[in-house]
């Protein structure tokens, strides 16, 4: 290419700009060109030059090559290690990185964020923390840079105590007010569960910041990722009352909110809003409004923005038949997974942990095992603790106890508390006690301070009216100081969230509940309704088990919604423990 360009042969200057051109354009074989003209014409290459040729194959997703050209160079500077590093980081070949990190005497701040970012990229969130320790140790002073990727790695691991350490440097340094920082430093309190902090953060920094739509939106988020729901709605209603623009991203994460809580108005609100504004609706945003749909009972309109949506990805599908299954429509489920297939969109983890779940709710055993064996053959999915979960959960369903126990054993999946609590669960609803008591041991073993094991066990013996067994059971939950978090239901009217427990006198119109709630059941009695007191979990009266039926939290619910709303109108019930 260069051997016929004259008399004058460009200088090492030049022939580091084209390099840096091929980059641009991904054109590696010009660039494998030019470096061959270099090696073949006797230019003595500086060490600017080669780094122009290492970053070149780096950036251009030719590894190997940048690492035999990093061999071959007489002189190397930190801009080189760094270059070999990132490429090494980019291959996946983490060890590699860390030796040839570990091998160069020429580290500067830039080498430790590349190697730090790297770890964290990958997945080795506790590798990375090792090295920003070395790097304090190693006295470096951090940059912009460093202090965003500290924060960002403090988050990812929960470490507020680090994040408030790494705050106070930041504070020192006057480096509050700068766009990373702050909004790394936003994010940690988030991830960390200190929204006070965060807003804190937001009010003082969000005044100096060019990107304000992303330092609401991770407020949005914070509040979210929290279970602050109703909060985030908020946030949001005061985003665009402060005429704050609505991106698709924030709308993403607001109809998520809607979906969480279950507020179905406040999430069709969401979504006239979309459209109002004119935002195409793309795979990440259709999902989140599929999936408020779903989770709020509304799967006609979940299945019309589905079928609306131009451009479906693998989650957006994945979205559609998790929301199907739920539903409890394990054949309409099986069927968006065959268009799926026919669409040539390449499933997943998730997509078949669904395809799994449909599978369970519906009863569809022997689909299941064909879709489990199918993933592995097919897909080259390796199963995890979730798969097999709902491998187990397929059997138990079905009351094949047998079944589950074996696979359980059979997938060496026994250390997995999970799969003891599936069993368990399906124990109970097939009345199998000694099922029953090898995974009640089990976890008891694995958790000793889940309170979920616990009152699942509890509760099988008392539906079997083994009181004595309850009650030992119930004392060592107190002697352990294993706690049951209170159920709860509540149901959203007019952008006011109303929630209830068993036998509650707090809500302002109690009398008015309980009175409806008792002409109710005389009136289910006429018609044939006899409760279920056998799952009544205390040795008592039988007319006092009927008053613990008659008043637990979802009947005071559905009570409260009739009289307070007009005859035809859908109900949404939600609660914090499963059904």
């Amino acid at each position: 290419m260069l051997d016929g360009c004259g008399a004058t042969a460009p200088n090492a200057f030049v022939l580091a700009g084209v390099l840096r051109c091929c980059v641009g354009l991904g054109d590696v074989e010009s660039g494998r060109c030019i470096h061959g003209w270099i090696l073949r014409s006797g230019v003595c290459p500086d060490v600017v030059l080669c780094n122009a040729v290492l970053d070149m194959y780096a950036k251009c997703g030719d590894h190997g090559r940048a690492r035999r050209a990093f061999g071959a160079m007489a002189q190397k500077d930190t801009t080189s290690w760094n270059i070999v590093i990132r490429a090494c980081l980019q291959d996946g070949d983490i060890v590699g990185a860390m030796w040839l990190f570990d091998e160069s005497s020429l580290r500067d701040v830039s080498s430790w964020n590349t190697i730090i970012s790297g770890l964290m990229r990958h997945g080795r969130a506790t590798e990375a923390l090792d090295r920003l320790q070395q790097m304090v140790r190693a006295g470096v002073a951090f940059s912009n840079y460093t202090y965003s990727m500290a924060f960002t790695l403090a988050g990812l691991l929960s470490l507020r105590d680090l994040g408030r350490q790494l705050h106070g440097c930041v504070m020192v340094a006057v480096l509050e007010e700068d766009t990373f920082v702050g909004c790394s430093l936003m994010d940690m309190y988030c991830k960390c569960g200190e929204m006070e902090a965060a807003l804190s953060i937001f009010d003082r920094w969000s005044e100096f910041t060019e990107d304000i739509q992303f330092a609401w939106s991770t407020m949005v988020a914070g509040y979210i990722q929290n279970g602050r729901e109703e909060e985030a709605l908020e946030f949001f209603l005061r985003m665009l009352r402060e005429g704050v623009p609505a991106g698709q991203f924030i709308l993403t994460s607001v109809a998520a909110a809607c979906a969480n809580a279950g507020m179905v108005e406040q999430g069709r609100q969401v979504h006239g809003f979309v459209e109002k504004l004119g935002h195409r609706f793309d795979a990440p945003l259709a999902s989140a409004i599929v999936d408020m749909y779903s989770k709020c009972g509304s799967l006609e309109d979940a299945c019309r923005i589905f079928e609306s949506a131009q451009d479906k990805n693998v989650a957006l599908w994945t979205t559609m038949l998790c929301s199907y299954a739920t539903h409890g429509q394990g054949r309409m489920a099986l069927e968006i997974f065959s268009r799926m297939k026919a669409e040539k969109i390449t499933p997943n983890e998730i997509t078949l942990v669904a395809v799994l779940s449909a599978c369970s709710h519906s009863g569809l055993v022997s689909e299941g095992y064909h879709y489990f064996n199918l993933m592995q053959e097919e897909y080259g999915i390796v199963p995890s603790t979730e798969h097999y979960n709902c491998m187990v959960d397929l059997y138990g369903r079905a009351g094949l106890l047998g079944k589950a126990k074996n696979f359980i054993e059979e997938n060496k999946i026994s250390h997995e508390a999970i799969v003891w609590k599936t069993l368990l669960s399906a124990c109970r609803l097939h009345k199998h006690i000694e099922y029953a008591k090898l995974a009640s041991e089990k976890l008891v073993q694995l958790e000793q301070y889940d309170a979920g094991s616990y009152v699942l066990m509890s509760n099988m013996y008392a539906t079997n009216s083994k009181w004595l067994d309850t009650f030992k059971l119930r004392s060592s939950m107190r002697e352990r100081r294993v706690r049951k978090q209170p159920g709860q239901s509540w149901i959203h009217l007019k952008n006011t969230v109303h929630r209830f427990v068993a036998l509650d006198v707090s809500h302002p119109r109690s009398a008015e509940i309980y009175a409806y709630l008792e002409k109710l059941m005389e009136r289910l009695k006429e018609m044939g309704y006899t409760g279920r007191t056998d799952l009544v979990v205390h040795d008592i009266e039988e007319e006092q088990r009927e008053t613990f039926l008659k008043f637990h939290s979802e009947k005071l619910a559905i009570a409260f919604g009739i009289i307070s709303t007009p005859v035809g109108m859908p109900l949404r019930i939600f609660k914090n423990l499963r059904v």
